[in-house]
């Protein structure tokens, strides 16, 4: 099998090319970095040329304001114009527990319209919702951080390991298109707080966590279970606390 990787130079694509390509695969990733350039069309259809299945793990380059809507709304619609001519038979897809109930985050109103192209396309698809990256985290904090103070939503979250991302899109971008999405969350609850301050006190960050239910989320104000994932989604393996030991959070000094 043939198989693209957009965004196959970041976190999860990496992984994601390695596990396809250890199963035997014909796999190519495609970025930035290698001359392909969602928002130009540059280099787009020439790294299609034979695709079976397209892996779009790409990302907005902002979080928070109008520009990633931008981003996804013209990266979705050059991706699947050029899928369509290549003849691409399975998109697959990375995107958000929550998107379509936040319309007020720029961010996830793209994803929301990102999807809603990939489901009219007439290719034939699979969206992977995950929840938050423990990755992801300090992003979370950079964009809450008020002089000492992180505000954050006490609203729940079940956060994932990239590791076990990875693994869930590798094995779908196998599978036949469920046309449709599957959800992958980590193995425990917590209110998004209370994680984060676990977070900052195991890296002995100088910052004080504070729980603000009107704190916002990358623009939205959070209800408390609208980051939850369905009661079918898939569970990955690695807890918060082992996933912290082997990361490069635990040396790191501030």
């Amino acid at each position: 099998m043939n198989i693209i990787v957009i965004g196959g130079r970041g976190l999860v694509g990496r992984n994601i090319v390695e596990r396809l390509r250890a199963q035997g695969h014909r796999v190519s990733a495609a970025s930035r970095s290698t001359g392909v350039d969602l928002v130009t069309g540059k280099g787009l259809a020439d790294s299609l040329v034979g695709a079976d299945v397209v892996v779009d793990v790409s990302n907005s380059p902002t979080f928070d304001d109008m520009a990633a809507f931008e981003f996804f709304k013209t990266a979705i619609s050059n991706l699947i114009d050029a899928e369509k001519r290549a003849g691409v038979k399975h998109h697959v897809s990375l995107s958000v527990v929550g998107t379509g109930r936040l319309d007020a985050s720029p961010y996830l109103r793209g994803k929301a319209l990102q999807e809603r192209v990939i489901a009219s396309s007439g290719i034939p698809f699979t969206i992977v919702h995950a929840t938050q990256f423990f990755e992801f985290l300090l992003d979370i904090i950079t964009y809450a951080i008020d002089g000492q103070a992180i505000h954050l939503s006490p609203a729940y979250v079940e956060p994932v390991a990239s590791d076990d991302v990875a693994s869930t899109i590798a094995r779908a971008a196998t599978e036949v298109p469920v046309n449709g999405s599957i959800e992958i969350a980590g193995p425990e609850r917590a209110r998004m707080s209370e994680l984060i301050r676990r977070f900052v006190i195991d890296m002995e960050a100088p910052y004080e966590v504070c729980t603000d239910p009107e704190a916002p989320y990358f623009g939205a104000t959070l209800d408390e279970c609208v980051l939850l994932p369905r009661k079918d989604a898939e569970r990955g393996k690695l807890g918060f606390q082992a996933w912290f030991e082997r990361s490069e959070y635990a040396r790191a000094s501030w």
